[in-house]
């Protein structure tokens, strides 16, 4: 039996922080490839997961959350985030739609108020690039149509929006619809991948986003996002193991010790759920070794944003 005609397209997956785009990502591709936590600007940097349906690719890039940037690092990622989509075949706007009609309806929250101006802005946005967008409310399972239909008419006509689809990429609800809708709009040719490749991003790098994760489901009131992680040696054993060492930078003294925790509890922790996410990720047993050091004003080194790949003169 001959195999279908081939055909590739990059998405850019773009919205507010905590829309879910990443669990979107994870829930295309079939396996995590993107970091998810409930603290907003998860996502730094423009990830690429690779998911297959029939004889097409999709390329989906994982944007950093858009909002209004203050700091040096937020505009470097709200860039990466445009940038993305500027260079994609297709756009998908991803909302919030519980917070968004929390807000609409009157809702006092000041989360709820920010997402909601962040999601206009981005509507306005696209609407003034006359970028052609996917419009998608995630996280609908739990919420009545006559909310839904409100939040989309909030928005449907602020940009040129192709379609207006509703899906709960947590427990894949309407996530195959989204993906038919995707793969319309690939092009015939060859794929951009390898057929057994998910992502891309070094080992090193998916490593060091795997124990960043960690660290900020475990610290996530104490550490601010601006917390890195660095992988400073990846060793391949003659038994198939590996050993990984790598450096977690913090802001100040206080935020180091609080990372290391009493008799290094917390730390010992935060590399024990790690290795295990690495060792189910790769397949292969691993050996962990973290360094909590102080790191004041990384976010202001312009070799941390070429690291990072992202733009340090970004406005």
């Amino acid at each position: 039996m001959s195999e279908p005609p081939r055909a590739a397209a990059v998405i850019a997956i773009i919205g507010a922080p905590n829309a879910g785009k990443s669990t979107l990502v994870n829930a295309l591709v079939g396996q995590k490839v993107a970091i998810v936590t409930h603290k907003v600007q998860t996502t730094r940097t423009p990830l690429r997961g690779i998911a297959i349906r029939g004889g097409v690719q999709l390329v989906l890039i994982d944007t950093p959350g858009v909002f209004a940037p203050r700091r040096r690092l937020d505009k470097a990622m709200v860039h990466a985030a445009w940038t993305s989509a500027q260079d994609a075949d297709a756009i998908v706007h991803l909302v919030d739609a519980p917070s968004h009609a929390r807000a609409l309806a009157g809702g006092r929250d000041g989360a709820d108020l920010r997402n909601l101006e962040d999601v206009r802005a981005i509507s306005a946005a696209l609407g003034a690039r006359g970028a052609k967008a996917i419009l998608c409310l995630n996280k609908v399972d739990a919420m009545a149509r006559p909310a839904l239909l409100a939040v989309a008419q909030d928005l449907k006509d602020a940009a040129p929006y192709t379609d207006v689809l509703m899906i709960a990429a947590q427990t894949g609800d309407g996530v195959e619809d989204l993906a038919a809708r995707l793969c319309a709009s690939a092009k015939p040719g060859p794929w951009l991948y390898p057929d057994d490749q998910v992502a891309d991003a070094p080992s090193r790098v998916l490593a060091a986003e795997i124990t960043r994760e960690k660290l900020m489901l475990r610290l996530h009131d104490e550490i601010p996002y601006e917390a890195m992680v660095e992988t400073e040696s990846w060793t391949e054993r003659k038994d198939g193991s590996v050993r990984v060492d790598q450096t977690v930078y913090v802001a100040r003294e206080s935020q180091r010790r609080i990372a290391i925790g009493e008799g290094a509890r917390t730390i010992k922790l935060i590399g024990q759920l790690a290795r295990e996410e690495l060792e189910k990720a790769f397949e292969r047993p691993f050996h962990l070794f973290l360094t909590v050091k102080v790191r004041e004003g990384w976010a202001e080194e312009r070799a941390r944003f070429r690291d990072l790949g992202l733009d340090f003169d970004a406005e």
